[in-house]
């Protein structure tokens, strides 16, 4: 049976520095949502030097845009979107001290080289889990942009946040690997059934 990793926002280097790709993680405390325009917003300012509407350091960001949250609920269906969209602007944010990253897809090799330089990972969540994922999220609210709507930055209280590491600090990639393990499996499969 795998054993499941638990850890708890903020994130420090000796925590980041332990997951591997393939552990499947559950985080609690704080992570913060941003997508494509409120990266754009970000990067613009800290490439000006200004301050960031929170503090990113040692932090997570979720790549979501949620639905409007039910009666009585905090969030609505929170999925995640595809994460190479915001591959431009990811390696300035991990380099001032964003530790990981959650969405779903691959990333550049220039946020896998960002990702080692700065020592920080990648989670993907399970896409088609929105509701599901929601359930982890106990508090909610907009900290920035709210003029981008479902875009605008979220503070999420999370308990139990289920991802999985895609890319580690050592450079190691889940999606690399998950196509030798599986090629390997299949031509080891075809070889005993012909």
């Amino acid at each position: 049976m795998t054993n499941i990793i638990s850890i708890n926002t903020p994130l420090s280097d000796s925590v980041v520095e332990k997951l591997k790709i393939g552990d499947k993680v559950k985080i609690s405390g704080i992570l913060y949502t941003a997508r494509d325009a409120a990266h754009k917003r970000l990067a613009s300012l800290a490439e000006q030097g200004k301050e960031l509407p929170f503090d990113i350091k040692n932090q997570i960001i979720y790549y979501v845009g949620p639905s409007p949250a039910p009666p009585g609920m905090p969030i609505g269906s929170c999925g995640p979107t595809t994460s190479y969209r915001m591959d431009k602007y990811t390696p300035l944010l991990l380099s001032l001290g964003l530790k990981a990253t959650i969405g779903k897809g691959n990333r550049s090799e220039e946020v896998l080289e960002a990702m080692k330089k700065y020592k920080a990972v990648y989670f993907v969540a399970t896409g088609g889990a929105a509701a599901l994922l929601a359930q982890s999220v106990k508090k909610a609210e907009i900290v920035a942009y709210e003029d981008l709507g479902t875009e605008a930055i979220r503070k999420l209280e999370v308990e139990n946040f289920p991802v999985i590491v895609a890319n580690d600090i050592h450079g190691n990639d889940l999606y690399k690997e998950g196509i030798v393990t599986y090629s390997k499996t299949s031509l080891s499969h075809r070889s005993k059934t012909a």
